[in-house]
């Protein structure tokens, strides 16, 4: 696949992976309401898809009125975002009215529930491009990432063939970014500045003092990324971290929200620190949950084995990467 030399084309190569590949829908920008900063299109078709029988049951508290409940529910919705965090309302949903509505379905342990598996697969993830995230303004993100209609994830992507680089990625967010912005500041929960060589991350907008992290694989024990002879150095962040399973997971299960136990409600929001792991750290679990159902427990999973332990260099390299 050629792919342009410029900006532009780097972000159709990342959408066309997603969508292909990925397990990604696409959604339009037209349908994000960025006062609110929510995809009503996606959310609506993600209730009505698994919980109907909920939803009408709201939609008759207030009044039979379809179009009233979905502007209450928005407003519930909205609220609780505010209040408690994206990931918070994905894990464990929201009342409205008395009537509990899911905002996720995360993939359940086993596939013996036909209906647990049947809702895990309804999950709505979605790709926005030019996301119009601030109200009025016509500012636009280059990609902005989707769970049943909440904005998860965003990322600026700079291709250096044009002279820009993750560098500038990064200046973008802090510089022209508002961390006050209701989706970058309240609904985002990771913003990645990406170019073909590198990606760096942060959980928190804060202006200039805005700290990312390297999201590398590293190379020959040095940072940056190994050379990929099929594509960019950094295609394992759209075909590997932003694969649906593997993303859903991520939110799931390795994501973590750490917030103030003194103060009032919003000095806690204020607070809190979001937490997603570096790549290795992540790589790393999973590795050893691989290696663990293959060969069962009571393997030694924290220690440096020698060569000709007789370990497998499964065991050692996943050793490495935990202490490393």
């Amino acid at each position: 696949r050629s792919v342009k030399p410029d900006e532009h084309g780097f972000e159709d190569a990342i959408e066309a992976s997603l969508l292909t590949e990925g397990g990604y829908s696409r959604s339009l920008p037209a349908h994000f309401d960025a006062t609110v900063g929510l995809d009503s299109a996606e959310l609506f078709a993600f209730i009505g898809a698994t919980q109907a029988r909920a939803w009408n049951q709201l939609v008759t508290r207030y009044g039979n009125d379809p179009d009233a409940a979905q502007r209450g529910f928005v407003r519930r919705l909205a609220k609780d975002l505010d209040d408690r965090g994206s990931l918070e309302v994905l894990r464990h949903g929201v009342v409205d009215l008395g009537v509990e509505l899911r905002l996720a379905f995360f993939k359940p342990a086993h596939g013996l529930t036909p209906k647990l598996v049947e809702r895990y697969r309804a999950n709505r993830v979605s790709v926005t491009r030019q996301l119009p995230y601030d109200p009025g303004s016509g500012k636009t993100i280059d990609l902005g990432l989707f769970v049943n209609g909440i904005p998860v994830a965003t990322a600026e992507l700079k291709n250096p063939i044009t002279g820009q680089s993750v560098e500038h990625a990064i200046t973008q967010y802090r510089r022209d970014r508002d961390p006050k912005n209701v989706t970058l500041g309240r609904r985002a929960l990771v913003h990645f500045a990406v170019d073909p060589e590198q990606v760096s991350m942060t959980t928190r907008l804060a202006g200039g003092a805005t700290r990312f992290l390297p999201f590398n694989l590293g190379h020959d024990r040095h940072k940056g990324n190994p050379p990929n002879p099929t594509g960019h150095r950094t295609s394992y962040l759209w075909e590997h971290v932003w694969q649906r399973d593997n993303w859903l997971d991520l939110l799931a299960r390795f994501m973590h929200v750490q917030r103030p136990t003194k103060g009032t409600a919003a000095q806690k929001r204020a607070g809190e620190m979001v937490i997603f792991p570096r790549y290795h750290q992540w790589d790393a679990v999973l590795a050893l949950e691989a290696h663990a159902r293959e060969h069962g427990a009571g393997e030694q999973y924290l220690i440096e084995h020698s060569a000709g332990s007789g370990k497998s260099n499964t065991i050692a390299w996943t050793a490495h990467r935990l202490a490393t």
